[in-house]
């Protein structure tokens, strides 16, 4: 069975990739690599220089998962990459990459697995707030200087429906599971207060570092599409895509709209046709979850079960 289920995560897996590169109503795969040969300045160094930043970008994350785990148990660096490269194939096509919750506490016995799903939330929560430091102040930067026209009715409306079913929301989840599990929760927090200073830091160190290699190689890559613009409004926007494309709920199907969206939306505003934005965004896209995917899958196979001690 769990044989079946591996095998199955991973053709899924495949299957979004496969679905979102070549059936891809705004950008087809052949106009990707049309984009790539006609507009951009690659060479052989400039793939190197890609490939290394995506690289160094999930050493980062790698060795902030080492570092959140061993606060409940020890792992090696190899067991941390196994881990966080499994979950991410594992979750590929899971609604904002939920799955990787539970993929990554399955590599644990049941006793600690609320524990690990506790600190991969704090984990994401450390790289969001990374995100929206530098997404406001991208965002202010940006709104300063490009003054984008919104309408203003339309996002009181938007706001206050969404205020409506946030406060329903809330009340619900006070009233019924908040009360069956406060418990759980007390402990959770004091497990977190438990946590090192040492940890919490290397975990904002290993998220700030994230964040400026994988802005920077999106730049990197207006620059080999041929994109002139200075440095600080290529960064204000780009900071504003991430942090707008973060607080976008999206289920796996819309992912590519809704994002790449954003990304036409801004750059639009700032002259960057339609076509190169698309284009950087599958190209970020397949150098840092595709490649990593391919890597994953033979640890989704390799997947055991933990053991328990007698």
């Amino acid at each position: 069975m769990l044989v079946l289920i591996k095998i199955s995560l991973v053709v899924a897996a495949f299957y979004f990739i496969y679905s979102r590169l070549f059936q891809n109503k705004d950008l087809s795969f052949v106009e990707f690599i049309q984009n790539l040969i006609n507009y951009s300045s690659f060479s052989t160094n400039t793939v190197v220089v890609l490939v290394f930043l995506s690289i160094l970008n999930w050493f980062f994350e790698i060795n902030k998962w080492q570092a959140l785990v061993s606060t409940v148990t020890e792992i090696s660096w190899v067991e941390a990459k196994s881990q966080s490269l499994g979950a991410l194939t594992a979750s590929l096509f899971t609604p904002n990459r939920i799955g990787d919750y539970g993929a990554k506490a399955m590599y644990y016995l049941p006793q600690y697995r609320k524990k690990i799903m506790f600190l991969n939330l704090l984990g994401n929560c450390a790289q969001m707030g990374i995100t929206t430091i530098f997404g406001t102040v991208g965002l202010i930067y940006f709104a300063h200087h490009h003054q984008p026209q919104l309408n203003n009715d339309g996002i009181l409306i938007w706001l206050s429906g969404i205020g409506i079913i946030g406060l329903l929301l809330v009340w619900t989840f006070k009233t019924t599971w908040l009360n069956k599990q406060a418990n759980t929760i007390y402990r959770l927090f004091g497990f977190v207060k438990r946590i090192s200073n040492k940890i919490i830091l290397k975990v904002a160190l290993y998220s700030l570092l994230r964040y400026l290699i994988f802005t920077f190689q999106f730049y990197y890559l207006l620059v080999l599409f041929g994109i002139d613009m200075s440095y600080l409004e290529a960064m204000s926007a780009i900071a504003c895509m991430y942090i707008l494309s973060s607080i976008i709920p999206s289920i796996f199907i819309f992912d590519v709209i809704i994002k790449g969206g954003v990304a036409v939306y801004l750059f639009g505003l700032i002259g960057v046709s339609e076509s190169i934005v698309l284009s950087i965004v599958t190209f970020m896209w397949i150098l840092n979850f595709v490649l990593p995917s391919v890597i994953g899958s033979f640890h989704v196979l390799k997947f055991k079960l933990p053991k328990t001690t007698s």
